[in-house]
């Protein structure tokens, strides 16, 4: 679908059915937050954890969109492809960072995105606990949460890495190549902070923090937070420039002048396994 042809119409019913999804998980998902979960383990051979949290709320943001949006696909983290008719994909990770919500964390969140076959073109960040919602696309970008609603906008100022405050999930980032790029920029930088999960790419986006650097993503893991960085100002790449949606190896950054120095820095590294 060429993203041109999307009249105002159909953006706002697409936004629309967004947040009705974005609802329809928060509802599911806050019950069985900090209370007694059942946690099952998808590779035994590494944790990767899976609770009843993450597959209630997959399944009711797949009925929202089946009774609002039935001819659309749908690719989600634990329920996998849902073909569709329309040219148009909606990308859920009902809870990104199981890890911190089974620890009682309130970094984790609800990611939802929407594409088409060139990449993204809105994303949903949804932290329930918190009550703050991040949401960029269609010329807009905006979060709500308690200090109510505002424009989102990533920060222009911070020009050089060594004023930067860079984020990650885990410390190790990925491969052991991959751990040394991340550490590259990580010396430069003012301030390196972890454990953040999807709510390190909201940050990009309110102006708070400069960077994201993550490896081993999949596509439902950045494809929300592309949609809301890139709406309020930032850069999404991965690390040799190209586009992210499909995940893998990741940068984000608040304006093109950090993300400059971040990708010159990586490039040593982005081609090695």
């Amino acid at each position: 679908m060429d993203r041109r042809t999307i009249d105002p119409d159909l953006q706002r019913a697409l936004i629309e059915a967004a947040h009705a999804a974005a609802d329809a998980a928060r509802d599911v998902i806050l019950p069985y937050f900090r209370a007694p979960l059942v946690v099952d383990n998808k590779r035994p051979a590494d944790f990767d954890p899976v609770t009843e949290a993450d597959r209630a709320a997959e399944h009711a943001m797949r009925e929202v969109f089946a009774n609002l949006r039935p001819d659309d696909g749908i690719l989600g983290e634990e329920y996998g492809a849902t073909s569709g008719t329309s040219g148009l994909t909606w990308v859920l990770d009902p809870i990104d960072g199981t890890r911190g919500f089974i620890s009682g964390t309130p970094t984790w969140g609800v990611l939802i995105a929407l594409q088409d076959e060139n990449g993204v073109l809105l994303g949903v960040i949804d932290q329930p606990y918190i009550g703050e919602r991040f949401v960029g696309g269609f010329g807009t970008a905006r979060m709500s949460g308690p200090h109510g609603e505002m424009p989102l906008r990533t920060s222009p100022q911070t020009t050089a890495l060594g004023d930067a405050i860079l984020l990650s999930t885990f410390p190790e980032v990925g491969s052991p190549i991959e751990c040394a790029g991340f550490e590259a920029v990580s010396k430069l930088c003012k301030l390196t902070r972890f454990g953040m999960d999807c709510y390190g790419y909201a940050l990009v986006a309110t102006g708070q923090v400069d960077l994201v650097i993550e490896a081993g993503l999949n596509a439902y893991d950045i494809a929300g937070p592309i949609g809301v960085i890139e709406a309020a100002g930032g850069v999404v790449t991965s690390w040799d420039g190209g586009v992210a949606h499909h995940g893998g190896r990741v940068v984000a950054a608040s304006n093109a002048h950090v993300h400059a120095e971040a990708l010159k820095i990586l490039e040593p590294f982005k081609d090695s396994v």
